[in-house]
């Protein structure tokens, strides 16, 4: 059996040689990094908001201690509806 370990370790080996290398940035080449999606401050609110608005509410409302659907109604609704009419408009006006 350690025949068949040493085997496939020169093989890991032999893979490493070949593929690393062209895995790695060139040195000479030019990469500029854009980012994906540029968030704005209104955007960056709107997540925050909707964090830190079910953090609170589950904080005044305890839903593992009691009703779990009132939770659900106060403190995620709201949130969820507001990014549905958000993907909604923004849909219509593309």
């Amino acid at each position: 059996m350690s025949g068949f370990h040493e085997i496939l370790l020169v093989a890991a080996i032999l893979l490493g040689i070949l593929f690393v290398p062209r895995m790695m940035p060139r040195k000479g080449a030019q990469t500029s990094i854009r980012p994906v999606m540029v968030i704005s401050r209104n955007m960056r609110v709107a997540i925050a908001a909707s964090v830190l608005y079910p953090a609170v509410t589950a904080a005044f409302l305890q839903p593992w201690r009691k009703d779990l659907i009132l939770f659900l109604y106060i403190g995620l609704g709201p949130v969820l509806l507001g990014w549905l009419l958000y993907w909604v408009f923004t849909g219509r006006k593309k």
